[in-house]
């Protein structure tokens, strides 16, 4: 998806997230709204706080593959094997990221992973990402040059079983920061609002702070010979 189309459904998803409410809220819809908008805000607020750190990733990457293994997979062949090796780059610089906002990540998973709504669907979306943040929050970044040369040294027939492993986790979990669920603002008062106002402007940045980022994936995979 090009960047900006991934900025303009961020911004479409936030719109909906601000829509009146129909009919008066429940209580407890209006608690477990007021709890996540402001765990949501603070761990936005952080990741944008290491914005340029986060960014700065990608290149540590490159950088490390450069000094420690360049073209080590040169002429590999484009398989199964190939993609996951892939993705097992993009859980290098995804997970390093991320362990910049650790203390965030933690603070709004434990605010945030007993919530519950009246609406199951807004329950089950906030839930599953919470479930995905609790999983990257404990995951290590792979050994990248050590798991490629492994697969250069079987001839290209068996991947480590590190990146099966790595793979098989992080893949599923995988998930940016995104806009708030569509469906809060209908139990938000004022002071939620405008954070979600707020929060939604720094996620635009954050969206564009990721798609940057894809190029410096490319470039990794070119200095690995992984084709994915």
């Amino acid at each position: 998806m090009r960047p900006q189309a991934t900025i303009a459904a961020v911004a479409a998803v936030i719109l909906l997230a601000m829509l009146p409410a129909s009919a008066p809220a429940a209580s407890v819809d209006v608690a477990s709204t007021r709890t996540f908008v402001h765990a949501y805000y603070a761990l936005v607020r952080s990741a944008r706080v290491h914005l340029r750190a986060a960014e700065a990733v990608p290149r540590a990457v490159l950088a490390q593959v450069r000094r420690e293994c360049p073209h080590v997979a040169a002429g590999s062949p484009q398989d199964g094997a190939s993609t996951q090796l892939s993705n097992e780059v993009i859980g290098a610089m995804v997970l390093t990221a991320y362990h910049l906002d650790l203390p965030a990540l933690n603070r709004f998973v434990a605010a945030a992973g007993h919530l519950h709504w009246s609406d199951p669907r807004l329950t089950h979306t906030v839930r599953h990402y919470v479930a995905d943040l609790r999983v990257l929050a404990k995951l290590e970044p792979p050994h990248l040059c050590a798991d490629v040369e492994a697969w250069v040294a079987s001839g290209y027939r068996t991947l480590p079983a590190a990146t099966v492993a790595f793979d098989r986790v992080f893949m599923p979990a995988w998930v940016g920061i995104p806009p708030p669920p569509a469906g809060l603002g209908a139990f938000a008062g004022a002071q939620q609002r405008s954070l979600l106002k707020r929060s939604g402007a720094l996620v635009v940045q954050l969206a564009e702070g990721e798609a940057r980022a894809v190029r410096t994936w490319g470039d990794i995979l070119d200095e690995l010979g992984v084709q994915p």
